[in-house]
């Protein structure tokens, strides 16, 4: 059985920061830039408060069957909690969406790579 990668991301919206909470992501908002986003296994939280109170964690999941990504999802959302938990972040309307990248289309130059490799059948 082959590994599927998944991708999910969970977002939210900030809700009832304190001043001092506020300030605090406002202070360690250069290392939550959405231009620095990537799919972690730990996840990765981007926001711009100055903007909007919106938030968005991504995680980086795997499983065997297409079923485990129910249970990936499962996991991101209870590790995005955690965090804002921990750190007294109010929040509200977590969402999730989730990508098994085993069914993702392929781009223009994977497309042109795989017909490369493909031996020709004439």
């Amino acid at each position: 059985m082959t590994t599927r990668t998944f991708r999910i991301t969970v977002r939210g919206v900030f809700d009832g920061l304190g001043a001092e909470q506020r300030a605090e992501l406002l202070a360690r908002a250069p290392e939550h830039d959405v231009l620095r986003a990537a799919f972690t296994p730990e996840g990765h939280l981007s926001y711009d408060l100055a903007a909007r109170p919106a938030f968005t964690f991504r995680f980086l999941d795997s499983g065997e069957a297409e079923e485990d990504i129910l249970e990936a999802v499962e996991r991101a959302e209870a590790a995005a909690t955690a965090w804002l938990t921990e750190r007294g972040y109010g929040f509200k309307r977590l969402k999730s969406q989730a990508e098994d990248l085993s069914q993702a289309p392929l781009g223009k130059r994977q497309r042109r790579a795989a017909a490369q490799t493909t031996p020709d059948p004439s």
